[in-house]
């Protein structure tokens, strides 16, 4: 079958995988991989948490090596041994975590490694010109000489996307590239990638995201512990028919949820802020309230006060002005210098806290899963007498857990940094969860999580609420929003813009807000 986009002819595969094979001690990552991508389309590579899509784009790009098998490009095998190698063959990658040096200007990121040796400065000229002309060209303007550790999370994917333009891939792998835009970044990027495939060029996009899928590819593979289960032209197939390849079973729609009957006020924030160091506002003036059995969420663009609004909430920060009560008393942040200790006293009265970067926050990741669903908890009578642990209460916990949750490996001995991030995901929740909190604070429960995971987050967290849980949600994901919330609250700046009920829910003016226009 020939694949095909408006406008388009018949063109040969630009990437050709012929059975592909990895493995990383037991765990086969890639097992007999094939498949093409044609040149000048945009194909698509779905799958679980560890179906193997970034081990395989890994090996495309040059950081792994294939045990096994062979990479076509243009009809010809070829030996990509190394990320050099890759970017000389035209092939350039968009990580999900970036691969930025924060100390750096924008400019001197973009010309790391091809900056040559002689004449830097005149080069270094003709570079920065070179990126304000592609910046205006694609509407990524990005000031070329500010430090990339002074930029939002937003205008740093911007960089990175400007990086391949001026290198000049012909291939582009971009995964998860929307986690950090609004509505409205998101349909400008997706019109620059059309764009670019329109030019010839070829994208590869993974994603969780169906909806991205089916608005921007020609194409998806899907793949399911290591191996390729499915192809199939986006025009012909639906949401459901590729959610059921992905994890072997049909995902509802729509998930259930009892009435809204929020109870007592947990939570009341009153004119809360925060400045940093330089007197920067990082909050300014938030006002808004949480009551039992609802799921409050915080929109906007990464960068704009969600995290330290949940950082101050957590106890991880002293708010520089404005009252937080708990169950209708101050919480006890009040004549400290510092934080230190304090999350864990929040933490015995009640409030829980899964952090949005669950690797640096979340979880020790050369500890055990065990050790991991003990944390912040490793003082209790019921798992240690003084300093001494006990351990088959720690494993009797951990397995507990892993059942409930649906933790996949069940090993508890298991080193955490090894599973899947949508099973390092349930196992910062199933921690916090146990612990029977009456408010929990949640950044970013799916972010990199699958399509399987979410949906069981999903159902947990909505649970939760209907338990008369109080919930604040902070994610980026608009479609989490309209799911779970029963209200919502935009940030943009350090303010809230607005807010609106579930039945209000629209992404335009949620978009809007996150821009800074106010309700």
């Amino acid at each position: 079958m020939t694949l095909q986009h408006k406008g388009a002819t018949a063109v040969a595969p630009v990437v050709e995988f012929r059975g592909i094979c990895k493995q990383f001690g037991a765990v086969k990552a890639n097992a007999n991989v094939s498949f093409q991508i044609r040149k000048g389309s945009i194909h698509g590579i779905v799958g679980e948490n560890g179906a193997g899509k970034s081990t395989l784009m890994s090996i495309l790009y040059g950081y792994y090596q294939a045990d096994s098998g062979q990479i076509l490009l243009d009809g010809q095998p070829v030996p990509i041994r190394n990320s050099q190698e890759a970017i000389q063959r035209g092939i350039g990658m968009i990580h999900q975590h970036f691969m930025l040096v924060d100390s750096f200007t924008v400019l001197e990121n973009i010309m790391l490694g091809v900056e040559g040796a002689l004449v830097l400065d005149a080069k270094f000229k003709i570079a920065e010109q070179k990126l304000r002309e592609l910046g205006a060209q694609y509407q990524l303007e990005v000031d070329p000489n500010v430090r990339v550790e002074h930029l939002s999370v937003g205008a740093q994917q911007r960089v990175e996307i400007l990086k391949l333009i001026y290198r000049g891939a012909d291939i582009l792998i971009l995964d998860e590239p929307t986690a950090v835009l609004t509505p409205q970044e998101t349909d400008a990027l997706f019109a620059i990638l059309r764009v670019f495939r329109d030019q010839g060029k070829t994208i590869i996009l993974i994603t969780h995201k169906l909806q991205e899928i089916f608005a921007l590819t020609d194409r998806v593979t899907v793949m399911r512990a290591g191996t390729v289960v499915g192809e199939v032209d986006t025009a012909s197939s639906s949401r459901e028919a590729v959610a059921g390849l992905m994890i072997g079973r049909s995902i509802e729609s729509t998930l259930s949820r009892g009435p809204y009957q929020p109870g007592a006020t947990v939570l009341d924030v009153s004119h809360l802020g925060l400045q940093n160091a330089q007197g920067v506002k990082l909050l300014d003036d938030l006002n808004f309230s949480v009551r039992a059995g609802e799921i409050v969420a915080i929109a906007g663009v990464s960068g704009n006060g969600q995290s330290e609004l949940l950082e101050v909430l957590a106890g991880m920060r002293l708010p520089s002005q404005g009252d937080i009560r708990y169950q209708g008393k101050l919480l006890p942040y009040t004549g400290r210098r510092d934080a230190d200790g304090l999350p864990a006293t929040y933490r015995s009265l009640g409030i829980a806290h899964a952090p949005e970067d669950r690797l640096r926050e979340g979880l020790v990741k050369a500890n055990s899963v065990a050790l991991n669903t003990l944390l912040g908890h490793q003082n209790d009578a019921e798992f240690a007498a003084g300093w001494l642990l006990n351990p088959p209460a720690i494993l009797a916990h951990a397995q507990q857990l892993i059942q409930e949750f649906d933790v996949r490996p069940t090993d508890p001995q298991l080193r955490v940094g090894l599973l899947s991030g949508g099973n390092q995901q349930k196992v910062v929740l199933a921690r916090e969860i146990a612990a029977k909190p009456a408010l929990i604070l949640i950044g970013q429960p799916t972010r990199g999580v699958d399509i399987g995971s979410i949906e069981t987050i999903h159902r947990r967290l909505l649970a939760l609420r209907d338990a008369g849980i109080a919930i604040v949600l902070v994610s980026v994901e608009l479609e989490e929003i309209c799911v779970l919330a029963d209200r919502t609250l935009v940030m943009c700046g350090g303010r809230i813009t607005g807010e609106l009920a579930a039945g209000e829910f629209d992404t335009t003016r949620i978009g809007l807000m996150m821009g800074g226009v106010s309700h």
